[in-house]
């Protein structure tokens, strides 16, 4: 018997109805850091966040922005 691979991304957000998902990328990228913040790097509660940036940002990005909070010129409210 085959595994089933189950593929999951985002859900939808309001408050970016667009196709252009830039915003909502980036949103949620910020999310997964103010929440990691708040509840410790090891919360289970900012996993889904994690997940949704992941699902949505280009892995280039991913990195740059990484980059950026290590030096710390990132251009977003953290």
């Amino acid at each position: 018997m085959e595994d089933e691979i189950e593929l999951k991304t985002a859900p939808a957000d309001f408050r970016f109805p667009t196709t252009n998902q830039t915003r909502h990328c980036f949103t949620r990228y910020i999310e997964f850091h103010r929440c990691t913040t708040a509840k410790g790097e090891d919360s289970s509660d900012c996993e889904r966040f994690a997940k949704y940036y992941r699902a949505l940002c280009p892995g280039e990005w991913v990195d740059k922005w990484n980059e950026q909070r290590e030096t710390g010129t990132f251009p977003g409210p953290l």
